[in-house]
């Protein structure tokens, strides 16, 4: 199993679309324990690219924040399953909860609203921010 956790600034970013790089954890078997980490720098942002890029990564669950309908669907259609409302700033930490069943998530997603209209602080600062 491979999760993928969107980084702005080395830190989570509640919008995947938003993401400068991605933490990768591999996790062995069934277990709950990180084997590995890597942080990759993905391709420019558009419609279906970081499904693909993911997907030929290995990658097998993203936790997010946010995420309209299309992209989830994107994401399933190439095996990979979404975490919706992912809450925290530690994408290890993150990670960590997911495997243990413990990650807070608020419920909360985008609506369908193209690449980067759904709400969410996408200026200098707020989560998003680092790629439009």
């Amino acid at each position: 199993m491979i999760i993928a956790v969107p980084l702005c600034e080395g830190r989570f970013t509640s919008h995947f679309g938003g993401a400068d790089a991605f933490a990768l954890y591999s996790v062995e078997g069934a277990g709950t324990a990180i084997d590995h980490r890597e942080v990759a720098v993905p391709p420019e942002h558009g419609l279906g690219v970081f499904p693909m890029w993911l997907r030929n990564r290995g990658v097998t669950t993203v936790l997010a924040g946010g995420m309209g309908p299309r992209a989830a669907e994107i994401f399933l259609g190439q095996g990979i399953g979404v975490v919706l409302g992912a809450e925290g700033d530690d994408p290890e930490a993150m990670a960590r909860a997911y495997l243990e069943g413990t990650l807070s998530t608020s419920g909360e997603r985008c609506h369908d609203h193209g690449f980067h209209d759904c709400g969410h602080d996408h200026g200098p600062g707020g989560h998003g921010a680092c790629r439009h």
